[in-house]
């Protein structure tokens, strides 16, 4: 007598899209923070290039490198991206019926910053050094803080708009937000000479792994 075996049912195609993503994510970071924590000379040639260049011109331009500091310091800094996620997390919690979308939110920005200051720690890389510098930082300049945070978060809050059926005027609002948020943060920190540009690569790749992780465990345990 022969038993038939049981194949476990396919995955839909929105999970499959994540998980490809998921996968390209984790490769394209891993294989980054590898180049970064090894110092691979090519690739520090074209960061030191690119840094050299933007410094002058944020010298040179003075109006602009204000400009970026006031967005970098204010509109886009960490904390402020936090602060939206908390004001996001309690309107969740108002809505009752979305308490653990709110505690999720909260979660996900609390790890991506977890795993964030632990890559600092890890890799330890110094930040540019200038002799007339226009802005400073603190901490090791490996995966810049703001440019992974603001993808976190604009990420998540994206979703969230995409969720809850946003209509098309919202929906294309969220989306341009988002594109100049996360590509104008990663630009004003190269600008301003505190970060090298595979700093701000590195945390939009992790930002977005961070971002597309969260999504997969949001639609599997909901609840």
């Amino acid at each position: 007598m022969h038993t038939q075996s049981v194949e476990s049912p396919p995955r839909p195609p929105a999970e499959r899209r994540t998980v490809s993503w998921a996968g390209a994510l984790a490769v394209g970071s891993a294989l980054l923070l590898a180049l970064v924590a090894l110092r691979w000379h090519p690739l520090m040639s074209l960061d030191s290039d690119v840094a050299r260049t933007t410094h002058r011109w944020a010298v040179d331009e003075s109006g602009v490198t204000h400009a970026f500091r006031i967005l970098t310091d204010w509109v886009w800094d960490p904390w402020t991206m936090r602060l939206l996620t908390f004001a996001v997390a309690i309107w969740l919690v108002w809505r009752r019926a979305a308490r653990w979308t709110a505690v999720w939110l909260v979660v996900s920005c609390a790890l991506a910053t977890l795993v964030q200051q632990a890559l600092k720690a890890l890799v330890d890389r110094p930040r540019p050094v200038w002799p007339d510098p226009v802005d400073s930082a603190h901490y090791a300049a490996y995966p810049s803080g703001h440019a992974m945070t603001a993808t976190v978060v604009c990420g998540l809050l994206l979703w969230l708009v995409h969720r809850y059926g946003a209509g098309r005027a919202l929906w294309r609002t969220a989306v341009a937000v988002t594109a100049i948020s996360v590509a104008g943060v990663g630009l004003t920190r190269v600008w301003l000479g505190v970060h090298w540009p595979t700093d701000v690569v590195g945390g939009w790749l992790l930002g977005a792994l961070v971002v597309v992780l969260a999504v997969r465990v949001h639609m599997r345990w909901q609840v």
